[in-house]
């Protein structure tokens, strides 16, 4: 049951959940792996909407050369943690949330333990290696996977739901290696701010969600396509596997 106050600090979004959506927001755990241009992006959306718990991994700390992206970190938290600051502005804006941070690499090893009881996981890495890390674990527990890449003034954005969609590895096959890109950052604001939208969509299972099709960004024409996508039958990580959901109230 909503208190009094949260009636009234979500009363703007209420209307388009119910107060049962705002509750599976309450009661919901998402994991987002990244603390960076998208990461921070989502958190705060994510922390501003009532989500009850965000689990955030990075391992890096503030560099000067990530202000121009990271908006919600200042220039007196430069080489302090990730995973201590950006948790420490989620609570200023809504302490009536959990945050954890926790400062490591995601690794197949380590990835169960980091997200703990998340129902949704959120893509904020900047490699794909660590986010086919994502697209297996998102696999083994049978839960959403919300993609995002920025590159420049473009950007992308896909909803992965195992079993019911392509995974990350049926689109791109084999692990790109890709050099760092020149990030523009309003493009984390506009691509972060679509990933946000998709977990919330999934917990108040409310809308469309980006189920087999892929977002992109053009913020040079500021024009947007929508791409539909297929599973790849032979994929190396899903391909002919039944997934078997954990249970968790998500579509």
């Amino acid at each position: 049951m909503l208190t009094a106050q949260e009636r009234i600090q979500y009363s703007r979004q209420i209307p388009m959940f119910g107060e049962m959506g705002q509750e599976k927001l309450r009661g919901a755990c998402v994991f987002v792996a990244g603390a960076g241009g998208l990461g921070t992006v989502v958190s705060i959306h994510l922390a501003a909407a009532g989500v009850g718990l965000i689990r955030i991994a990075d391992r890096d700390r503030v560099e000067i050369s990530n202000l121009n992206r990271q908006i919600f970190y200042r220039s007196d938290d430069l080489n302090q943690s990730k995973a201590t600051v950006l948790p420490q502005r989620l609570l200023a804006l809504n302490p009536n949330i959990r945050v954890q941070g926790i400062a490591s690499d995601l690794t197949d090893d380590n990835a169960m333990e980091l997200a703990g009881e998340a129902s949704v996981l959120v893509d904020a890495l900047d490699n794909f290696p660590g986010r086919y890390v994502l697209n297996r674990l998102a696999l083994r527990r049978g839960i959403p996977l919300i993609h995002g890449a920025v590159a420049e003034f473009y950007g992308q954005v896909t909803t992965i739901i195992p079993g019911s969609s392509p995974c990350l590895c049926c689109i791109w096959g084999n692990t790109p290696v890709l050099p760092a890109a020149p990030i523009f950052g309003a493009t984390c604001g506009v691509i972060g701010s679509i990933q946000a939208t998709e977990v919330i969509k999934c917990l108040s299972r409310t809308g469309e969600i980006l189920i087999n099709r892929l977002f992109v960004w053009d913020g040079m024409r500021a024009e947007a396509d929508i791409f539909q996508l297929e599973r790849n039958p032979i994929c190396r990580e899903c391909g002919g596997k039944q997934i078997e959901r954990d249970g968790k109230d998500i579509r």
